[in-house]
């Protein structure tokens, strides 16, 4: 198979997908390495296409429903709070899109991680402990932002309620 086909093949296997797909699961099914995947996804996003890479793995964006809202929290904690922060987010029923931080020399940085439920938050502590990779808001002395998707106003100011009473959320 040519890489134009390998290509066609990666978006109809991201289209059809209910859940992220690895880029090693990707390699395995398509018969290359988890490199050549990374560069196809590289040259699909420079042709136009939308790609998100999650600590899950490779996923398209959905359609946004009309129910829910997306919200920016600015929260600043020590990194032996990510799990408590996420935690309140998730079990109110809110899903981490991603994490934001100011860079004084790149601008703003952006990382998606797409968490919306327990398992996720501890895949996401698994592989960020296993990797020894440093926190993004370890660069701002811990303060960063989140896009939140929420089902509704009431549910937002319960997070932001318990994310202000733990310490976590900045006043605005």
């Amino acid at each position: 198979m040519d890489a134009k086909e390998r290509r066609r093949l990666l978006l109809e296997r991201l289209t059809a997908a209910k859940e992220p797909l690895t880029g090693t699961w990707l390699a395995k099914e398509l018969g290359v390495s988890r490199q050549i995947i990374v560069g196809d996804f590289a040259i699909l996003r420079a042709a136009g296409n939308v790609i998100y890479a999650t600590p899950q793995g490779y996923l398209l964006p959905q359609v946004e429903s009309t129910k829910s809202l997306r919200a920016t929290l600015a929260c600043k904690h020590k990194q032996d709070k990510v799990d408590e922060e996420l935690s309140i987010i998730v079990d109110n029923g809110g899903k981490v899109i991603d994490v934001i931080v100011e860079h004084s020399l790149y601008g703003e940085l952006k990382a998606n991680l797409m968490i919306g439920s327990r398992r996720e938050i501890g895949e996401f502590l698994h592989k960020l402990k296993s990797s020894k990779a440093e926190q993004l808001a370890n660069i701002t002395g811990g303060v960063h932002l989140h896009t939140v998707e929420v089902p509704s106003e009431e549910v937002l100011s319960k997070i932001k309620e318990e994310l202000k009473n733990k310490g976590i959320l900045m006043s605005s």
